[in-house]
């Protein structure tokens, strides 16, 4: 017998000996089957429910097999329709296969017949899944680097992982910019049951807000000026797979309340919609942020935050495992350089990149391999190749900084933007450079600049 059992037919006929026989051989073949003995049952059955194939006959009372495809067509575009119909039927079944139902066939049949037809349906639906989950993948992942490192730091982090991988546990990967805090969701993914099925990623902090929930939940034809058709959200393409939510820091606090309710529950609605719908997505989230301090600050919900942090996986800055960096620059080599040519780095160009402290982390150790690549002359890449400058420690006293400051006032944040405002005068205002200075990332940088209220003088 075929496991089937995570499939869902939904099976509508009046006819109860039909309906049921068929019920009965698809059961059989491990499917989860619920019928329908009409077309009004059926569409109110679909607006609570998903599945992956309907079989319907077109002529019924009331509401008719056209109308059941319609509705599920506009619903939920991925779920395939196989119409049943009787010989005089022949057009109407030639105007289903225009609306994009999968097939029709021609009573009487074989139940083997329908059986393999479900499969093919089945098929199809998978193929189109998770063509769409990839293409959201190569829009934001790339799915063929690795993690790379023997360090004990990295290597701790993958035992952790890989143990956590085989639960269905929630997972919470924090660590600053730039150290894969998205290649070890996908590595999660990639060893869970869930391997085969999708692996959706989402960067909620390059989403605008009035447009995340329609991105996350999806939003039915017409719930908005330009809501032209329905759209599927993204947790519908990751049904049974992984949702990667990178940056979650930023989901604005409006939007959390129903991402809470998602996690805890599975159910979602889209907006303009008024049924609620089911699916089994594991949730992988990552940031750069103290949610903490977020929650603290009134920015990120408690109860959010604990559904996430099941399990919390913290990525190791790359100056916590530079005897990485050379693995690093070997892949990272391979992976820039034209077919038949060689790049090498001199010792000294290694010792150099080995002596740096690395504010943006393996993002910007790739950067800087690839533009030494392209600034070397020879095969050889030598220290005057890597553009980078090796800068003396930023070190101001606090002391006479805060000297004209009452510091009995002075709260813990306000001595925080006095410090920020005297780093970024001290670099003419340059945010990437005061960023590296004071070994925090530019967007968190931003964040405190906005938050503080800092300005040029």
């Amino acid at each position: 017998m075929n496991t089937n059992n995570e499939h869902k037919i939904l099976v509508v006929d009046d006819d109860r000996s039909i309906r049921e026989i068929l019920a009965k051989h698809l059961i059989e073949r491990g499917y989860k089957v619920i019928e329908a003995e009409d077309g009004v049952q059926a569409i109110k059955i679909l607006q609570s429910e998903s599945f992956d194939v309907i079989i319907t006959d077109i002529k019924m009372p009331r509401v008719n097999g056209i109308e059941v495809l319609r509705y599920a067509k506009e619903n939920s575009p991925d779920t395939e329709v196989i119409m049943m119909t009787a010989y005089g039927e022949m057009q109407v079944a030639i105007d289903a296969m225009k609306m994009k139902a999968y097939d029709f066939l021609l009573k009487p049949f074989s139940f083997e017949e329908i059986c393999i037809r479900v499969e093919h349906a089945i098929e199809k639906r998978k193929l189109e899944i998770d063509n769409k989950a990839m293409r959201l993948q190569l829009k934001g992942f790339r799915s063929k680097d690795q993690i790379i490192g023997n360090s004990k730091a990295l290597l701790d982090i993958l035992e952790l992982a890989k143990r956590v991988a085989v639960t269905s546990s929630n997972v919470l990967i924090t660590g600053e910019s730039g150290t894969g805090k998205e290649l070890m969701a996908y590595y999660i993914h990639n060893n869970s049951m869930r391997k085969e099925k999708p692996f959706v990623a989402i960067n909620c902090a390059s989403i605008p807000h009035n447009l995340m929930e329609s991105e996350l939940f999806g939003h039915e034809k017409g719930a908005y000026t330009d809501a032209y058709q329905l759209k599927q959200g993204l947790e519908e393409i990751a049904k049974n797979g992984s949702l990667f939510l990178d940056e979650i820091g930023d989901v604005n606090i409006a939007i959390q309340p129903k991402l809470l309710r998602f996690i805890e529950t599975g159910e979602f609605r889209r907006i303009g919609g008024t049924h609620n719908f089911y699916v089994d997505v594991r949730i992988i989230a990552a940031t750069n942020k103290n949610l903490k301090e977020e929650v603290i600050n009134g920015n990120f919900r408690e109860d959010l935050f604990y559904r996430l942090d099941v399990v919390s996986i913290n990525m190791p800055h790359l100056r916590n495992r530079k005897e990485d960096i050379p693995l690093l620059v070997d892949y990272f080599i391979q992976k820039k350089i034209s077919k038949g040519q060689k790049k090498f780095f001199s010792d000294s160009a290694m010792n150099f990149l080995l002596d740096y402290d690395w504010p943006g982390n393996i993002r910007e150790l790739e950067h800087v391999v690839e533009s030494a690549i392209i600034f070397s002359k020879g095969e050889i890449i030598h220290p005057s190749d890597i553009p980078l400058k090796k800068e003396q420690p930023l070190k101001l006293n606090l002391s006479n900084i805060l000297y004209n400051y009452d510091k009995t006032d002075l709260s813990l944040e306000e001595m925080e933007k006095i410090h920020i405002t005297e780093i970024l005068k001290k670099f003419n205002w340059n945010q990437t450079q005061a960023a590296k200075a004071l070994k925090i990332s530019p967007k968190t940088l931003y964040t405190k600049i906005r938050r503080y209220n800092i300005t040029k003088e």
